[in-house]
């Protein structure tokens, strides 16, 4: 079977950049699976694709002409169905082999065999292998059907009359093998060897594809475009670090990948360029600078060591004429009045302070079941002072009220009506100019924290109250009218504050019961919503077992300690170690199964089982071993408990493993005698509390 090298290239008009990498992957995934499939590429075929603004491209080795042909097993009836009483085909049998292509003289060579209980006719056949023609063009329609595209357009061909829907209008398509043309259609177009380059910058139009294998070298030299995605990231990045070190005194460029795909997926051939703003406008706080620059913008500022924002910016352009200075000087007077409205809105902003916006928040709509945002206010306010007096007494309490009657003032401002992505951050700005201490003015920026996975907690503790109370009344109010989330629909960002709540409890060892919390930031909405407690406290268990297996816990450890819901999560970590160490004791395998059949022996028994044991209704020496045993064990294991020794704890058990064997192969539980059977099981209810106050240790039980 002879094989060549495969290239297909799609060239339109410009991509939507925030999609262009996936579009780009996607596009060249589909075209290899579909080939696979089809026989013409190999298993192990190594893909490579193409992206760029006017491009998706995909070159695979090793494709062959023609796929091999196929022997074919296809079952047809049962027999029953397929032959008379006589042995003869029936007219269903013969009707169903014409539609194969076969007729009746192909009844004799037909297979019987088994289909589950009833023998069935099998018809074999060689199905001839696909041509690269009609492979590639099923698989370049799937590929163009399956690419995740935001949003498709309508656009008419060249003929004036027909319409096609695509993410972009398609102008040529490019389709070779090896050095042949493979005849295929897609989008109106028909394949050829000749693509465009740069718009402005290819040294010739159009751009002749020799052969499939020199794509990217002939449109880089011929074109003026790095057509692969990886590549052009490469050089985007050398440029900006070669441009930062041009620039001198340690600075630079932002680190923020989604702003270097996305510059990526705008520019064909990048050249990176220095800029400069005057220096009145770093009296705007950076984080207004830097977000103004870098989403309305694309440009990455530079900043020095100690993360200090410069006055000079650099441009990744899509031209590299011989003099740049109508580029550079086109550039600074673009951004010159995105920087004058921030330092606009800051100048605006703290005219008025913080404290005098808290009215303002009654006008703002937070949930048209739960009110303005004034009212959700007043809500986090209830929930902060009662952790703070729980955490700090009446300075905290009191600090707590304050930051959190603050908290969301900002969002009555200017600047943050204009970049909502900085509120907290201007809050905190904002509480700094109007002389607030630095305590409530961390608070504000921080109670939004932890805002995603891996980002930093609160920096002090009337933050971390704040951020917890925030949190809370979210969680709560959402389960309480019911909103919660579905499949991968999660619009009030509800699974992360409920991982928000769990770090700061777990990281901070905060001395707090979760039931409590979730109950007592109920009470803060009155008879506004339905009680969901129970179901919100499951679901943030939920959230913290995810976090601790992501971690590296195995879920048995986690569901042995989160079986028993422990309130306080800071020693949820303490637990998870202890049920670590225990499961490596030589012990721990019989001993968490005798405590699975404890487990179950307990659920069957008829009413409430009291662990009480009655010494005088001990018989078998077994028994009595055991509440030897236990009288024994059970006070260091619990002295170890209360002094928070879990470890201890767990392995003080580890001398009930012959007890416990012995009692379960010498003493019948369920004894026809109540007094006994009570007994008896009153000794099993006792040992069941013993071993589960640390974990249940059932869950690790293979």
């Amino acid at each position: 079977m002879t094989t060549q090298n495969l290239l297909v290239e799609l060239f339109v008009e410009e991509l939507p950049p925030k999609a262009l990498k996936k579009l780009g992957d996607a596009f060249a995934g589909v075209l290899l699976e579909q080939l696979k499939s089809q026989g013409l590429a190999a298993a192990d075929a190594v893909l490579t694709s193409f992206a760029s603004p006017r491009r998706l491209a995909a070159h695979i080795p090793a494709v062959a002409a023609q796929a091999a042909d196929k022997a074919v097993s296809q079952k047809l009836m049962p027999v029953a169905v397929g032959l008379d009483a006589s042995g003869n085909a029936t007219p269903a049998l013969l009707k169903k082999l014409q539609a194969l292509g076969a007729d009746a003289s192909a009844v004799a060579g037909l297979k019987r065999a088994l289909d589950g209980k009833a023998e069935a006719l099998f018809y074999d056949s060689t199905v001839k292998g696909a041509t690269l023609v009609e492979g590639l063009q099923k698989a370049l329609l799937e590929a163009i059907a399956k690419l995740p595209i935001p949003k498709v357009m309508t656009y008419q061909l060249a003929d004036g009359w027909s319409d096609v829907k695509f993410v972009r209008p398609a102008h040529g398509l490019v389709a070779l093998h090896g050095s042949d043309v493979v005849a295929i259609e897609a989008l109106g177009l028909k394949a050829g060897n000749t693509t465009h380059g740069h718009r402005f910058e290819a040294a010739l139009d159009p751009v002749v594809l020799k052969d499939a294998d020199s794509y990217a070298a002939t449109l880089q030299k011929d074109g003026a475009v790095i057509a692969s995605f990886a590549a052009r990231k490469a050089e985007i990045a050398r440029q900006l670090a070669a441009a930062a070190a041009k620039v001198g005194g340690g600075v630079k460029a932002i680190e923020d990948e989604a702003l270097l795909d996305e510059v990526t997926a705008l520019v064909e051939r990048p050249n990176v360029l220095v800029c400069e703003f005057e220096k009145e406008f770093l009296d705007v706080p950076q984080e207004c600078l830097i977000l103004t620059m870098k989403a309305n913008q694309k440009y990455f500022p530079l900043l020095d060591a100690s993360g200090k924002l410069s006055n000079k910016f650099l441009v990744v352009s899509n031209i590299s004429p011989a003099d740049a200075s109508a580029v550079i000087g086109g550039n600074e007077r673009v951004v010159r009045p995105r920087l004058a409205d921030a330092k606009f809105f800051f100048d605006q902003d703290r005219k008025k302070t913080l404290a005098s916006r808290v009215a303002g928040l009654d006008k703002v709509v937070y949930h048209n079941k739960l009110g303005t945002q004034g009212e959700r206010i007043q809500r986090v306010r209830a929930i902060a002072k009662a952790i703070g007096q729980q955490l700090g007494g009446d300075v905290l309490a009191q600090q707590a009220d304050q930051a959190a009657q603050l908290a969301k003032t900002d969002l009555v401002t200017d600047m943050v009506g204009e970049f909502p992505e900085l509120q907290g951050i201007m809050g905190r700005y904002y509480a700094l100019n109007d002389g607030l201490p630095a305590d409530i003015a961390d608070a504000i920026e921080d109670h939004y924290k932890p805002r995603f996975a891996g980002d930093e907690l609160p920096r002090n503790a009337v933050g971390v109250v704040v951020a917890l109370a925030d949190k809370l009344e979210t969680l709560v109010g959402m389960f309480g009218i019911g909103n919660l989330p579905t499949g991968d629909k999660d619009p009030f960002a509800l699974r992360r504050h409920a991982l928000g709540v769990t770090r700061m409890l777990v990281e901070k060892d905060l001395p707090l019961d979760l039931t409590a919390l979730v109950t007592g930031a109920g009470a803060a909405f009155g008879d506004k919503i339905q009680d969901a407690s129970t179901a919100l406290v499951d679901f943030i268990y939920d959230r913290l077992a995810g976090s601790l297996r992501e971690q590296g816990y195995s879920a048995q450890e986690v569901d042995a300690v989160l079986a028993l819901k422990p309130q306080r999560l800071g020693d949820v970590a303490k637990r998870l170690a202890a049920v670590r160490a225990f499961a490596a004791l030589p012990e721990a395998p019989a001993l968490a199964a005798a405590n699975k059949r404890v487990g179950n022996i307990l659920k069957k028994a008829e009413g409430t089982v009291e662990a009480k044991i009655n010494p005088a209704l001990l018989q078998e020496a077994a028994e009595k071993s055991l509440a030897e045993a236990l009288q024994s064990v059970a006070p260091k294991a619990d002295a170890a408990f209360a002094a928070g020794d879990y470890a201890a704890s767990l392995q003080a058990l580890a001398a009930l493993k012959a007890p416990v064997d012995a009692f379960f192969e010498g003493v019948m539980v369920n004894a026809e005698d109540t007094a006994l059977r009570a007994n008896r099981l009153g000794l099993l209810a006792t040992l069941h509390q013993a071993m589960n106050r640390v974990a249940d240790l059932s869950k690790l039980a293979t």
